[in-house]
């Protein structure tokens, strides 16, 4: 064994958590990394995004709209994005989220008349405009509401 081949014992270097201000045998004493004096070095330091009296950009910035918090979030699904399913098959919101044609987050699913369909399916979603159940009719499917629209009308 040479000297250059000496390792340390597994876990005896690095410690996983760091203790600032434990004095000057933890490397970390005295200041605790904060420096000599100044603002930074005090409690009560800056918060996030401050200028230093400087007007703060979220102030400077012009305030637009209104989201409203308990607002509904409806999806919009045209006719012709059904084609990807089979003849026959039933669409919910489940198969349109597994099929990656809904993403995120969203409250009721509203089926709209963009587009042809030729397969005849079964379509369970939340809303449907006029022109696309006649156009679901059309190729011999039928719309039913889901079950999550008829909880909420109630």
């Amino acid at each position: 064994m040479k000297l250059s081949e000496l390792k340390a014992a597994e876990g005896s270097r690095l410690k996983k958590t760091y203790r600032k201000g434990r004095g000057h045998g933890s490397g970390n004493g005295k200041t605790a990394g904060y420096g000599h004096k100044g603002q930074k070095a005090r409690s009560g330091a800056p918060r996030p995004g401050f200028e230093g009296g400087q007007m703060p950009l979220y102030r400077r910035l012009p305030k637009r709209g209104f989201k409203k918090p308990n607002r509904e979030v409806i999806v919009a699904i045209n006719v012709s994005s059904l084609e990807r399913f089979d003849a026959g098959s039933v669409v919910t919101c489940e198969t349109l989220v597994k099929s990656g044609l809904i993403k995120g987050y969203f409250d009721k699913v509203k089926i709209i008349g963009n587009g042809e369909l030729t397969k005849s399916l079964t379509v369970e979603a939340c809303k449907c405009s006029e022109t696309a159940k006649k156009k679901i009719e059309a190729a011999g499917g039928t719309f039913k509401t889901c079950e999550k629209a008829e909880a909420s009308e109630n």
